[in-house]
């Protein structure tokens, strides 16, 4: 009885002070979502939407209003439907403020231009800047808010469940949107589907592949199905998939056939349509070299060129080093990287260095390089040394949102960008010798790309002021003009009538300008003489010279010698091409149209059936409100909403012992904004001591993010015992040992940047025992129960404790599937215990991961996790630590013992096994870490097709106890102290070789070979559910 009392007695204390002492828990590491500004939300409510702004918005919501209605208008025809309820609507001044939401959990990539989720059905958006941009993003996220509803029940999935659609492919998914939020024709997509003419268009099978962008081809696809079927086919697949369980049998219901037929003639469309033009344009290689590509020196995205004034040299954006995109600068005579400017995979420094819409650019004596970023949820202006790499000037610009396309004066003086401020894009001038900065614009208008000429009289700009009316908000193309730096006067330049101007760049001598136009369909370099408006055409190609977006800097010029270079897309992948032959350069004539296709930005079919899309995408005016002004506006309130509630249960159950009733539930909470978030749960187990339930709120409104939870859990163990009397009656003697923890904790998290934090914890904890013994004695041939009682035994005292902790936490990891790559982790963590027993908990825990060569990870912990205090290795109250856990020292698992082979049998303490517990341990691993399927090139990318990852690793560690007056885990005080103290315990060690799978990200499995060295038992198999340190 005793042994089996004390086993239960630690057992509950362990788990109720695990979360206190244990070095593993939830948030042991992880990086931060850092909330660098306070937002003053307000609520305004027009007749479809709920609006939440802040004032730094004002002017920009005024247009979001207008544009909104347009597009429920729009949507709500096109669909024949009309959402269930209003439409919740967050929106943030620029992409830094959207990246700190608390509306999404994670981190959300600066590639994610928006998002709906389907908690509440909330769209939450940024400004972009230019109108346009934000009226396609607004459109894209509300055709999904349109899908939740028309596949779901409405009102969120704590009443309706999981939309139908959420079960559907991307492509299905994403590429409608685009195609309801963008219409048939777009240069874009056109050029993918160009592109994939001549590589691969993908069966109806592979198009959930992620290897084929769902946006685009997804896009392409509903263009085709619209164009061939009718506009009115997508609302009615789209309803259909309500109560389909695949897209083809959402497709068959309504067109007759299913995808593989639909996908078939897709093909047939764009290789018809498409096929013409190859004979007609050039590749890249006919009008320079490749600089930057995935066989010389580059990655697979090449982006934003910038070459020095002399040619010499080029600095452009890439994914080459595979965990982020980059800033880099190569040789441009031999394609080799000389040194890696920006570090955003490990550097907390940048959060970004806007890769979609921005480039860098050299001064006039190439000794100095601007880039635009993003550090501590700000804009900042930096300023590179080319020579050394370092940081030689840095201005942060807080009332700011993003900045993008720095330029230089030609002095060096002054850096002209263009800037997103209250969620619109306009022009500033930042003086570096007096850090002043002059704004040159300030409207709704767009204004980017800015680019100084070579005698500082003009900026060559990107507008959209010419071409747009914004009180009906039709917007038009990109085209280009001349910003007069002293005065702010802008006059344009003449282009072409039709399609955009983008990415201006100026000759050396400031007589031409060079830039990007899909003047035709397909993206391309022209050139313009400005006394004469001349326009010649540099290059004529198939797909087109493009980043990653339409608007995505792609022309860079030598400033001092000419040379062009720009990023082109092709075989599914951003290269850079050097321009040197001055025959190229000089241009030729321009290509205004193809023979046998009228238009190559038109998505196939060219002839449609309907034109229901494009019609209402090209009238401005439908939808559009009269009246805004009456439209009310509130500070916002908090109010809690039910966002899901967890799998309920219930059971019931008759036995001879009588009547269980066991059953629980879980309700999480939130506010519309994600600032306040509270979790209820209860479950039952029979009578009122066997119920847990728990309350816990968080508030993450400011930087400092804390909660409170308050919580009962008991925990039952015991065993039954059988026996004949005396009288031969039958005895059954139940024992039952309850634990109950109760405890209210306040939490707290200061993170310092999004890879550093400070967390801290403060509690009361309270842990009562009970312990029953149910007597019940049984006449042996009838079964009649002849004696039934119920006895309290003694029990020990409960415990009551203060518990307070405060920990420094870094993790600046990065990830593969089921392990850090690169990068580094540590934790330092002090947790004191006072009360009935005084002890505190010290943790100290480094690791480090490096690649020296790809795909090789070298990853190395050394940890220290101890109790320390008046009662640190106290027994009888505090279960001993184990080094043998999963995830520790591999080898010596509790399971893998052979206690009658591997322990004494006269009844001695076993020292093989208790030296694996004391009140302290020291550990370390080394592993090395690889892809062998990435290696052996058996499927795409850096795992191959499956995700495993093969490790090769060896293991030491050393529990020990340290009081001199205390016996540990029944041994000799030599036999309980380390070696460093005058003991006799040492380290133990093992090797061996294992693999690990990430499981759909549900859970990761590793199976280990393992060679312990210090027990008797040789090399075996290893077991676990555990990520890599």
């Amino acid at each position: 009885m005793r042994g089996i009392r004390t086993i239960a007695t630690l057992v509950f204390v362990g788990a109720v002070l695990g979360p206190a002492a244990s070095p593993a828990r939830a948030q042991y590491f992880g990086q931060n979502k850092v909330q660098y500004q306070d937002f003053d939300f307000e609520v305004l409510r027009t007749e479809h939407f709920d609006i939440y702004h802040y004032p730094e918005e004002d002017v920009a919501i005024e247009y979001l209003v207008l544009m909104a209605e347009r597009w429920y208008a729009r949507l709500s025809r096109l669909l024949n439907h009309d959402l269930s309820s209003r439409q919740p609507l967050i929106m943030y001044a620029s992409g830094p403020h959207f990246r700190q939401t608390n509306t999404l959990q994670g981190d959300i990539g600066e590639s994610t231009g928006g998002v709906t989720e389907i908690l509440k059905r909330r769209m939450v958006l940024p400004f972009s800047g230019p109108l346009a941009e934000t009226d396609h993003v607004l459109g894209h996220e509300l055709v999904h808010a349109f899908q939740f509803d028309i596949t779901g029940e409405g009102g969120g999935i704590a009443l309706a469940g999981v939309p139908t659609v959420m079960r559907f492919p991307l492509w299905f998914v994403e590429g409608m949107a685009e195609y309801l939020s963008v219409g048939p024709r777009d240069p874009n997509t056109a050029m993918w589907m160009r592109d994939a003419v001549q590589t691969q268009l993908p069966d109806a099978q592979k198009l959930a592949d992620p290897r084929f962008f769902p946006y685009r081809y997804g896009h392409s696809l509903w263009a085709y199905v619209a164009g061939t079927y009718g506009d009115d086919a997508v609302g009615r697949i789209l309803k259909a998939a309500r109560t389909s369980s695949s897209p083809a049998m959402a497709f068959a219901r309504v067109i007759g056939v299913p995808p593989d037929s639909a996908v078939a003639g897709w093909h047939r469309a764009l290789q018809d349509t498409y096929n013409p033009l190859f004979e007609q344009t050039s590749r890249p290689i006919d009008y320079g070299r490749p600089l930057m590509t995935p066989d010389i020196s580059g990655g697979r995205i090449n982006l934003a060129p910038a070459l020095s004034p002399d040619g010499k040299y080029l600095v452009f954006l890439s994914e080459r080093d595979l965990f982020s995109i980059d800033m880099f600068l190569a040789d441009v005579e031999t394609g080799e990287i000389i040194r890696k400017i920006t570090k955003t995979d490990v550097d907390p420094h940048f959060e970004s260095i806007q890769f979609i819409n921005s480039a860098g650019a050299w001064d006039a004596d190439g000794r100095r390089f601007a880039l635009g970023g993003i550090s501590k949820g700000r804009p900042v202006l930096t300023i590179i040394d080319v020579e050394s790499g370092r940081r030689i000037q840095e201005a942060q610009f807080d009332d700011l949102g993003e900045i993008f396309s720095p330029t230089w004066s030609p002095d060096g003086r002054a850096v002209a960008f263009s800037a997103i401020v209250g969620g619109l894009s306009d022009l500033f001038v930042y003086d570096l010798d007096t850090e002043t900065l002059r704004r040159l614009t300030n409207d709704a208008y767009a204004d980017l790309q800015p680019v100084w000429s070579p005698d500082g009289s003009a900026i060559a700009i990107v507008t959209d002021r010419f071409s747009t009316g914004l009180s009906s908000l039709l917007f038009g193309d990109y085209v280009l003009a001349l910003v007069d730096p002293a005065t702010g006067g802008i006059d344009p330049v003449d282009g072409f009538e039709q399609g955009k101007h983008i990415n201006p760049q100026w000759s050396p001598d400031g007589s031409d300008l060079f830039f990007i136009s899909d003047q035709n369909g397909i993206s391309n370099v022209y050139r313009m003489q400005m006394a004469t408006g001349e326009i010649s055409q540099v290059t004529n190609l198939y797909t087109g010279v493009s980043g990653i977006a339409a608007l995505s800097p792609a022309l860079s010029v030598a400033s001092r010698t000419g040379e062009v270079a720009i990023t082109v897309y092709e075989q599914d992948v951003n290269s850079i091409f050097l321009i040197d032959r001055a025959e190229v350069l000089e241009g030729g004539p321009v290509v205004r149209q193809f023979e046998g296709i009228e238009d190559p930005a038109l998505l196939p079919p060219t002839y449609r059936i309907t034109d229901d899309v494009a019609s209402l995408l090209a009238n401005a005016f439908y939808g559009l409100p009269r009246d805004t002004a009456a439209y009310p506006s509130d500070p916002y309130r908090m109010k809690f909403a039910l966002d899901y509630i967890g799998q309920p249960s219930l059971a019931v159950g008759v036995d001879s012992y009588g009547t269980y009733i066991a059953g629980g539930a879980s309700l999480f909470w939130s506010d519309m904004l994600g600032n306040h978030n509270l979790a209820t749960a209860l479950q039952v187990q029979g009578g009122l001591k066997d119920i847990s339930a728990l309350v816990g709120y968080s508030n993450l409104t400011r930087r400092l993010n804390w909660g409170v939870t308050a919580q009962q859990i008991p925990y039952l163990t015991g065993y039954v015992d059988y026996l004949y009397g005396s009288s031969g009656e039958f005895i059954e003697i139940q024992q039952l040992y309850r634990q109950t923890n109760r405890s209210v904790t306040g939490q707290a998290a200061l993170p310092l940047n999004r890879v550093q934090r400070l967390e801290g914890s403060l509690g009361y904890l309270n842990v009562s025992y009970d312990i029953e013994e149910r007597l019940r004695v049984y006449d042996p041939f009838t079964g009649q129960r002849l004696f039934d009682s119920t006895t309290s035994l003694p029990a020990p005292d409960a415990i009551n404790l203060a518990v307070g902790s405060i920990a420094l936490v870094y993790d600046n990891s990065l990830w593969g599937v089921a392990s850090p790559l690169i990068g580094q982790r540590y934790r330092l963590e002090v947790a004191a215990n006072v009360g009935s027993i005084d002890f505190f908990n010290v943790v100290a825990d480094f690791r480090k991961y490096i690649m020296p060569v790809r795909p090789f990870t070298f990853a190395a912990r050394l940890m220290h996790f101890g109790r320390y205090g008046p009662d640190g290795e106290n027994s009888g109250r505090l279960q001993p630590l184990y080094l043998g856990y999963d995830g520790l020292l591999r080898g010596y698992d509790f399971g893998s013992f052979d206690f009658a082979l591997e322990c004494p049998t006269d009844g001695s303490p076993c020292t093989n096994y208790n030296r694996l517990f004391g009140s302290k341990m020291i550990l370390g691993n080394v592993e090395v870490r690889f892809p062998p399927l990435g290696l052996l090139g058996i499927g795409s990318g850096l795992f191959g097709f499956l995700p495993i990852e093969m490790v090769l690793f060896g293991d030491a560690g050393l529990a020990y106890c340290s009081d001199v007056a205390f016996e540990c885990i029944s041994e000799t005080r030599e036999l309980s102290r380390p070696f460093f103290m005058g003991g006799e315990r040492d380290p133990l060690f093992s090797a061996g070789a294992g693999l690990r799978m990430n499981v759909f990200g549900f859970m990761i499995i590793e199976l280990d070979w393992v060679y312990p060295f210090n027990r008797v038992r040789g090399g075996h198999f290893q077991f676990s559910f555990l990520p890599g340190f």
